[in-house]
């Protein structure tokens, strides 16, 4: 997921924050090993070799339920989360693991041919979470899902060792997404700054936060030049399998789960600066969302977490 990682602890014992970096280490490391399609070695790259084969394999439960998870979320949000998009972010030159050998026991396996992933039809997903064996239909990438799902799983297992309850409190980040919770650095709230996607150095606005995760899909640092000199980015548009250009540089959104927040910031910057506000409000969701003019806007529900905003300070 090639996500940085920064934890603040609060109020708690002294070695309690080490004791909590190791456990995020720890967890972190095992979800890469489950999820990253930039491993060689990982779960994820052996099932995406194994693509359109039929076979399936026991993985580890970490990437069972993940692949559970983008199944629903694809369904939830219209199509507009698809974890089909690998082969079109090959294909732009945002390349991970090659996916020519299978990683176990190095067996060829013959490439397999369905159509585009943007065009592909029925499901994709075959998985018995019991056992954890899974085969999918096409390459999968699961970046950000999947980095919302090791800051859930790691969070759990900081409240569940006891390091950020009671009189303590943290905040948890992976690569701009985040989520916190219990007694924050200042009196009051957490308070969240929004990036501005234009790339200035202040942020665009701040948000409150009692507890709960903020996730944000941006274009603004996973971009490059292709080839044939197009300037693109990773937010692909699974209808059309190209970079999602839809008058917005960024969507924001606070929720209880950061996988979630995750999956409704990048499918709300998909949903385009026509529908987004109608879409977030059908959902109820707290979203933020700048658009190419560098205009901030947001929902009544974003509105009620704000706490200042650069353009009317």
């Amino acid at each position: 997921m090639a996500s940085p990682l920064r934890l603040t602890v609060v109020g708690r014992q002294p070695g309690a924050a080490e004791r909590a970096w190791r456990l995020t280490v720890d967890e972190f490391e095992a979800a890469e090993q489950a999820m990253s399609r930039f491993r060689a070695t990982s779960d994820v790259t052996t099932v995406n070799r194994l693509a359109g084969s039929g076979r399936r394999i026991k993985v580890d439960q970490r990437l069972a339920r993940a692949l559970a998870a983008a199944d629903r979320a694809g369904r939830l949000t219209g199509g507009r989360f698809d974890a089909r998009v690998l082969e079109d972010l090959e294909r732009l030159g945002y390349r991970g693991a090659p996916l020519g050998t299978a990683a176990q026991g190095g067996e060829p396996v013959p490439e397999p041919t369905p159509p585009p992933a943007h065009r592909a039809a029925g499901r994709w997903l075959t998985a018995d979470l019991r056992t954890a064996e899974v085969a999918v239909a096409v390459p999968i990438d699961l970046g950000g899902i999947g980095k919302g799902l090791a800051l859930r799983w790691t969070w759990r297992r900081l409240v569940a060792a006891g390091l950020l309850d009671g009189s303590g409190g943290g905040l948890l980040e992976a690569g701009g997404d985040l989520v916190v919770g219990g007694v924050a650095p200042q009196p009051g709230p957490w308070i969240i700054a929004i990036e501005d996607p234009t790339g200035g150095s202040e942020p665009v606005a701040t948000i409150d936060v009692v507890a709960g995760a903020v996730a944000t899909s941006s274009t603004l640092v996973t971009r490059w030049v292709t080839g044939d000199g197009r300037p693109v980015h990773h937010l692909i548009d699974p209808t059309t399998g190209e970079p999602g250009s839809t008058g917005l540089l960024s969507v924001t959104v606070a929720a209880p789960d950061p996988a979630w927040a995750e999956v409704w910031s990048k499918s709300l910057f998909l949903t385009g600066a026509d529908a987004i506000a109608g879409v977030a409000r059908q959902h109820g969701l707290a979203a933020w969302w700048v658009r190419e003019d560098g205009r901030l806007e947001m929902t009544a529900a974003a509105r009620a977490r704000t706490s200042w905003v650069a353009a009317e300070s």
